[in-house]
C-alpha cells in the first residue's frame, strides 16, 4: 500500500509539472518617449509573477508573462493585443500604459470577448463605454477632487475656485469636480484653464475675490502647484483653503521650500500609503529593483493582484466566468479599494489628500488613512513664522 501511495504521488507530481503555464499578456512602452515613465509598470508585473509562482502559481500552474513593446505609440496596441489573443494564445490580459492606449486595448478585448484588467487608464472616455470584459483598477480622474470637496464641505467652505493646467487630464479632473461640487450645493466657479508656465495669478485672484471664494482647488503638476504658491504669495493673497494636486509630490517642497506649508495635495499613490499590503509591496519592490515604487508600479501590481484574486474566485480561465468574478469582486489593493459598477468602472478607489505640515506631507483624508487632522484656514503670509531645525 505504501508503494502504491508513493507511485500515486509521483504520478500526481509529474502531471502537475506537465500542466502548461498560464500566459499573462500585456503591452507596454519598453522603448520610446514613455519607456522610462512606464518602467515601474513592467517591474511590478515581473515582481508579481515571481511572488505568485513562489506561492504555487495560479490554479496549480506556473505563470509566464508575455510583454510586448508598443514603442510608446498607443495606436499599435490594437494590433498587439490582437496578437496576444490570437497568435500568442495569452490566457489573461492586463491593460497597457496610459488612458489612450487603454482605450485602444479595451476595444480589441471587447471585440474578442476577452477579459482585460485596466491597470492605468483613468480618463472619463473609458467610463462612457458599456464594457462587459474590461475592469478598471485605478481611481478615475472623476474622483480626484472628491477629497478636497469633502474637506471643504466639512469645514464650511462653500465657495470654490477651480483651476486646471491646460492639458486633458487636469481639465477633466477639474470639470468633474465642478459637476460634483454643484451637486453638493456648493458655489463653484467656471474652471480657469492656465498654461503650464503661468506665474502671474493677479487676474485669477481678482476673479476669486469677486466671488468671495474660500477655497482654491487646482489640478496639475508639481511645478504648477509651485507657480501657484509663488504667485499668490507675491500678491499677498491667501484663500482659506488651498489644494493643488501637485503639492502631494515631494518635488513641490523642493521647489518652494517653507512656502509649501499648509498647502494640500492630491495623492493617488505613495510608498507610505497605509493601504492593505502596501508596506510589503514596497519592501519587495525595493529589494528587487533598488528603488521605491511609483504610481505606475503600484497600478501594475494592483491590477495583477486583482486578476489573481478573480482567477482564484472563478477557479477557471473561462472568460465569461472570470468576467463574472471580476464584476462581483470586492477587495483592497495597494491603491485602495477595488469594486466596479456594472460597466467595469472603478467606484471604490479615491486619491488621498495630504497637507504639508512642518515640512512633511501627512495624509489628512480619508479618515481611515489620516495620520493627522487637517489644519485650516490656510494662514496669511504675514502670520507665518520660519520653521526652525527642531520643528
Amino acid at each position: 500500500m505504501k508503494r502504491i501511495a508513493l507511485v500515486a504521488l509521483a504520478i500526481a507530481a509529474l502531471t502537475a509539472r506537465a500542466e502548461p503555464p498560464i500566459t499573462v499578456g500585456a503591452v507596454l512602452p519598453q522603448s520610446g518617449d514613455l519607456a522610462a515613465t512606464a518602467a515601474g509598470l513592467r517591474n511590478a508585473l515581473l515582481l508579481w509573477q515571481e511572488e505568485a509562482n513562489a506561492s504555487g502559481g495560479l490554479l496549480g500552474r506556473r505563470i509566464v508573462l508575455r510583454l510586448l513593446d508598443d514603442h510608446s505609440n498607443p495606436v499599435q496596441d490594437d494590433r498587439l493585443y490582437r496578437q496576444l489573443i490570437g497568435e500568442d494564445k495569452a490566457d489573461l490580459l492586463i491593460g497597457p500604459f496610459g488612458s489612450a492606449a487603454t482605450l485602444v486595448a479595451a476595444a480589441a478585448a471587447e471585440d474578442r470577448h476577452r477579459v482585460l484588467v485596466n491597470a492605468t487608464g483613468t480618463f472619463g472616455e473609458l467610463g462612457k463605454v458599456a464594457y462587459r470584459y474590461v475592469f478598471q483598477v485605478p481611481a478615475p480622474l472623476a474622483t480626484y477632487g472628491a477629497g478636497a470637496l469633502a474637506i471643504a464641505r466639512q469645514t464650511g467652505y462653500r465657495r470654490l475656485f477651480l483651476i486646471a493646467r491646460d492639458e486633458p487630464g487636469a481639465r477633466e479632473a477639474a470639470d468633474q469636480a465642478r459637476v460634483q461640487a454643484a451637486a453638493m450645493g456648493l458655489e463653484v466657479s467656471q474652471v480657469a484653464v492656465v498654461a503650464s508656465k503661468t506665474t502671474d495669478y493677479t487676474g485669477l485672484i481678482h476673479d476669486a475675490q469677486a466671488m468671495h471664494a474660500q477655497a482654491w482647488i487646482e489640478f496639475g503638476q508639481p511645478q504648477d502647484a509651485a507657480n501657484l504658491v509663488i504667485g499668490i504669495k507675491a500678491a499677498k493673497y491667501a484663500p482659506n483653503m488651498l489644494v493643488a494636486q501637485g503639492a502631494a509630490d515631494p518635488r513641490f517642497i523642493a521647489l518652494v521650500g517653507q512656502d509649501a506649508e499648509y498647502a494640500m495635495g492630491i495623492l493617488p499613490y505613495s510608498p507610505s500609503l497605509p493601504s492593505r499590503g502596501n508596506a510589503q509591496f514596497v519592501r519587495a519592490y525595493e529589494k528587487q529593483w533598488h528603488a521605491a515604487p511609483g504610481l505606475a508600479a503600484a497600478e501594475g501590481y494592483a491590477a495583477a493582484k486583482v486578476l489573481e484574486a478573480a482567477v482564484r474566485r472563478a477557479g477557471t480561465l473561462d472568460q465569461d466566468k472570470l468576467r463574472d468574478a471580476l464584476s462581483a469582486l470586492e477587495t483592497e489593493t495597494v491603491l485602495g479599494g477595488y469594486k466596479v459598477d456594472r460597466f467595469g468602472g472603478q467606484i471604490a478607489a479615491t486619491p488621498a489628500v495630504v497637507q504639508i505640515v512642518r515640512g512633511r506631507s501627512v495624509i489628512v483624508w480619508p479618515q481611515r488613512w489620516a495620520s493627522a487632522p487637517w489644519q485650516l484656514p490656510y494662514p496669511s503670509w504675514a502670520q507665518r513664522k520660519p520653521i526652525g531645525p527642531k520643528d
